[in-house]
C-alpha cells in the first residue's frame, strides 16, 4: 500500500500518537502503539523506510563485513589445504565490488518494502514527507509528491536520527572532496587507495572492509589509539594487528587540506606526512549530528543541547508536554537496539496496560560490538570507567590473551589475536564490566551481556561449566 495521499491525510481528524521518522525507533514505537489500539501516523522525509541502520548503516555494513570476512577466511583456507599453489600461496578467486553492491542494494530494497508492508498490517498510516511543528499538537507534511498538507496528534514523537558529519571548506580546505559513511555504500567500484579519517568505531569498521578486500587504506586518527570510549584494552589488541595485516595507520595526525588533480584522484595533506597521500576516496568519519534541523521546535522552546540533540528525561519526555524524543536525535548510545527499545517502552508507557505505566529504559551495561577484524563485544565499564566510581582498590581484573584454535594451522603471523577482560568489584566480584575481542565476539557477547544485566558475579561465571573447545570457554575459567 503506498503512502497516504493529501485528500486521504485529510480525512483523518486527529491521531492519537504521530512519530515523525521512519527509522528503527520510530517504526518500532510507532507500531507498539497501533498495537494497542492507538490511531497512529508517522512521517518518513526520504522515499525508504528503515532510517540509517538498514539503509546506510548496521544492515549494508554487516553485509560489507561479512564479504571482508569471506576474503579473510579464503587465506586461512591456504593453511587448511585448499586452493594452494606450488608455493603453498593462496590462489584468489576474483572478488567483483560492483555485483556485491548491486545484489546488497537489491536487498536492502526488499527490508525497506517489508518495513512498508509491516505499516500496513499493523494499521499505521504512512505519510511520505517531511513533518515540521507548527504547534505541539500539528504537524505541517511537505509531502515528496509536492502536496503539502496539516495533521494534528494528541501526542508526538521526534525520531528522525542523525547524520554523518563532515569539516566545512572553512576549516578544512578541499573537504567537500571527501564522501561521509552515507557516501560508502554507494561506491560502485572497489577504489585502489583510499582514506579513512576518524578513530571511531565507524571508521575502525570501514577501513577494516577495504583493508581486508585489498584496497590500500590509510586511517588518519588525532591521537594514538582508535575506539578511545572504549576499554583500551580493546584498542590496545587491535591497532598493531591492524597494522601488521596492512593498514596504514597514521597517528596523532589531522587533515590540513584535500586538493582534486585532474585525474579525479585526491591529495590528501596530513600535518604529519612530508607529502600528501594520493588516493581515490577520502571517506570522513568524524562523528554524527542529530537532524534537528527545521522541524520547527524552536516555535514549542523544546529544548536542546549545544551539539543540537533534543534534551529528553529517563522517560523520553522533552520539556513540552505531549512531545517526546527516542533514538539517535536524544545523542545517547547511537545504537539501534537502543532506539528500537526506547520506542517500544515509550509507547508501552503511553497506550499500554497499566503494569507498564513506569516503563523506560535503561542505558546502563547496553552490550555493543565493532565489526572490526577481528570482532569487539563489551558491555559494562571501561577499567578507567570502574576506576573513577568504584576505586582502583576495590577492582579486581581478570585478563586473558590468546590465538583461537581455528587458527591453529596458521603460521604465526597470519593468526588474529585474542583478548578478554572481565571487570569485577566488591567482595562478592560483581562483574561491572566485559570486553573482548578476537573471533567471534560479535556472536559471543549477546549472552554474556544477559549475565552482566542481570548482575553476575565472578562466582556465578565459574559456575557454569565449559564448551570445549571455544574461546568462550575462556570467560569461565579465568583466573
Amino acid at each position: 500500500m503506498p503512502p497516504l495521499t493529501k485528500n486521504q491525510a485529510a480525512e483523518v481528524q486527529e491521531y492519537d500518537y504521530f512519530v515523525i521518522g521512519g527509522g528503527s525507533g520510530g517504526l518500532a514505537s510507532a507500531r507498539r502503539a497501533a498495537s494497542y489500539g492507538a490511531k497512529v501516523g508517522l512521517a518518513e522525509a526520504t522515499p525508504k523506510l528503515g532510517g540509517t541502520c538498514v539503509n546506510v548503516g548496521c544492515v549494508p555494513k554487516k553485509v560489507m563485513w561479512y564479504t571482508a570476512d569471506i576474503a579473510d577466511n579464503l587465506r586461512k583456507a591456504a593453511a587448511y589445504g585448499f586452493g594452494k599453489d606450488d608455493e603453498g600461496n593462496r590462489i584468489a578467486g576474483d572478488f567483483n565490488w560492483t555485483a556485491l553492491k548491486h545484489k546488497r542494494d537489491a536487498y536492502i530494497k526488499r527490508l525497506n518494502g517489508i518495513y512498508e508492508s509491516n505499516l500496513v498490517k499493523d494499521h499505521v498510516d504512512y505519510h511520505s514527507g517531511f513533518a515540521s511543528f507548527i504547534d505541539k499538537n500539528t504537524l505541517h507534511i511537505e509531502a515528496l509528491d509536492g502536496e503539502s498538507y496539516t495533521v494534528k496528534a494528541k501526542k508526538i514523537t521526534v525520531a528522525v536520527g542523525g547524520r554523518p558529519t563532515i569539516p566545512n571548506e572553512e576549516t578544512i580546505e578541499g573537504a567537500k572532496y571527501g564522501i561521509n559513511s552515507d557516501g560508502f555504500f554507494d561506491i560502485e567500484e572497489q577504489p585502489k587507495r583510499v582514506a579513512v579519517v576518524g578513530a571511531g568505531y565507524i571508521a575502525v569498521e570501514l577501513a577494516g572492509v577495504f583493508n581486508t578486500l585489498g584496497t590500500e587504506t590509510h586511517l588518519i586518527i588525532r591521537h594514538d589509539q582508535v575506539l578511545r570510549t572504549f576499554d583500551p584494552m580493546l584498542s590496545e589488541v587491535l591497532v598493531p594487528y591492524m597494522e601488521k595485516t596492512g593498514m596504514n595507520l597514521h597517528k596523532s595526525s589531522n587533515v590540513k587540506k584535500v586538493e582534486k588533480t585532474s585525474t579525479g584522484s585526491l591529495l590528501v595533506h596530513v600535518d604529519t606526512l612530508d607529502k600528501p597521500l594520493e588516493v581515490d576516496v577520502l571517506l570522513w568519519a568524524i562523528g554524527r549530528h542529530a537532524n534537528t534541523e527545521k522541524l520547527g521546535l524552536e516555535k514549542l522552546d523544546i529544548e536542546t543541547d549545544k551539539k543540537g540533540d533534543i534534551v529528553v528525561d529517563d522517560f523520553q519526555n522533552t520539556n513540552v508536554e505531549g512531545v517526546y524524543a527516542v533514538g539517535d536525535v536524544g545523542g545517547k548510545a547511537l545504537l539501534t537496539p537502543v532506539a528500537i527499545a526506547a520506542g517500544r517502552r515509550l509507547s508501552n508507557r503511553l497506550f499500554g496496560p497499566e503494569k507498564y505505566k513506569n516503563d523506560k529504559l535503561s542505558y546502563e551495561n547496553i552490550p555493543s560490538v565493532v565489526f572490526s577484524h577481528p570482532t569487539i563485544g563489551s558491555v559494562g565499564l571501561s577499567e578507567p570507567e570502574a576506576e573513577e566510581k568504584f576505586g582502583k582498590e576495590n577492582l579486581k581484573i581478570y585478563k586473558t590473551s590468546f590465538k583461537a584454535m581455528s587458527f591453529a594451522m596458521l603460521d604465526e603471523n597470519h593468526k588474529q589475536p585474542t583478548s578478554y577482560k572481565l571487570i569485577c568489584t566488591g567482595p562478592e566480584e560483581k562483574v561491572v564490566g566485559l570486553h573482548i575481542i578476537g573471533e567471534g565476539s560479535d556472536e559471543m557477547l549477546q549472552g554474556f551481556g544477559v549475565a552482566v544485566k542481570m548482575g553476575a558475579t565472578k562466582d556465578d561465571f565459574d559456575s557454569c561449566v565449559a564448551i570445549h573447545p571455544t574461546s568462550s570457554e575462556e570467560l569461565v575459567t579465568l583466573r
